[in-house]
């Protein structure tokens, strides 16, 4: 095995074992670096150790490629940690010299109001096992504020019905336990009893099933709000599983729930990650009050 190959897989044991990062987490880490390992190669250039003089160049033509501000801030974030972990390490001698990171665009978050969940949750037919498996899917990740990645590794041990919660494996192998009630708790048990047996075809426990009987995975979940989307009259480029995580954030705030039940909710380690939905809301008034023409 060659050298770099033997340094990225102890990073992702460093990331698995030390970090507590998820296999999601480690695979785009990954996929990072074997972008970074292809500019190296063309440009005839060491991939290891990281340099300023050749990360620069690495970010500019990304730049050149129209790639956003936030996935060059990410592959930036990406290669310090990569140069942290090679010092760290032993990989390399002495201090490894970065380009800081750029600075991350403001955007306002992508978010659906109130009308436009409704009619995304009405577009699942409620007479087919495909239409109540979606409506499930739907009402869940929005009624719980749920990420694709979490949504699509449920199992059916994770629901209690009885007690109505929802056990729930975030970011980091960190366990949560969320209220499972109202139209959310209705949706999700007509599911499980006459849509989910005539998918699984074999025997399985994930908790979404696909219509070949396989466990759901996030590409089936954006092709699902895709589509009900589209039914719903709703732009699709507004559209992504994670839209629904920041509606539900965005609405409970708004409806007056404070910030330290919302990072529970949410799964946050840190009160600082929901206070951006706290600046999101008041640079969504903001738009409002200059561009209302009552306002």
């Amino acid at each position: 095995m060659s050298k770099r190959l033997t340094a990225v897989d102890d990073f992702a044991d460093y990331l698995r074992f030390e970090r507590g990062c998820s296999e999601n987490t480690i695979r785009a880490y990954k996929s990072d670096l074997r972008r970074w390992f292809s500019f190296c190669e063309a440009a005839g250039a060491a991939p290891l150790p990281p340099s300023k003089e050749k990360v620069a160049p690495f970010l500019r033509k990304l730049t050149l490629q129209g790639k956003r501000s936030a996935t060059i801030q990410r592959y930036a974030a990406t290669l310090r940690s990569w140069a942290h972990f090679l010092q760290m390490d032993g990989w390399v001698d002495g201090e490894l010299q970065l380009p800081p990171i750029p600075e991350k665009e403001k955007n306002l978050p992508q978010i659906l109001n109130e009308g436009e969940v409704e009619r995304l949750l009405a577009s699942c037919p409620d007479d087919s096992k495909l239409g109540l498996r979606d409506r499930a899917l739907l009402e869940l990740a929005y009624g719980c504020g749920l990420r694709a990645s979490e949504a699509c590794s449920l199992r059916l041990e994770d629901v209690d019905f009885n007690r109505g919660t929802l056990r729930v494996m975030g970011k980091g192998e960190k366990e949560r336990v969320l209220p499972l009630i109202g139209k959310v708790r209705g949706c999700l048990r007509r599911y499980c009893d006459e849509a989910r047996p005539l998918l699984n075809r074999k025997d399985l426990r994930d908790l979404f099933l696909t219509r070949s009987g396989r466990p759901l995975r996030r590409e089936d979940f954006w092709r699902i709000i895709q589509k009900r989307g589209k039914e719903a009259a709703i732009p699709s480029a507004r559209l992504h599983p994670h839209v629904l995580r920041h509606s539900f954030a965005t609405h409970l705030l708004r409806r007056g729930m404070d910030l330290r039940t919302l990072q529970e909710l949410l799964g946050h380690s840190t009160i600082a990650t929901t206070e951006r939905y706290t600046h999101f809301d008041m640079e969504l008034r903001d738009v409002y009050d200059q561009c209302h023409p009552r306002a």
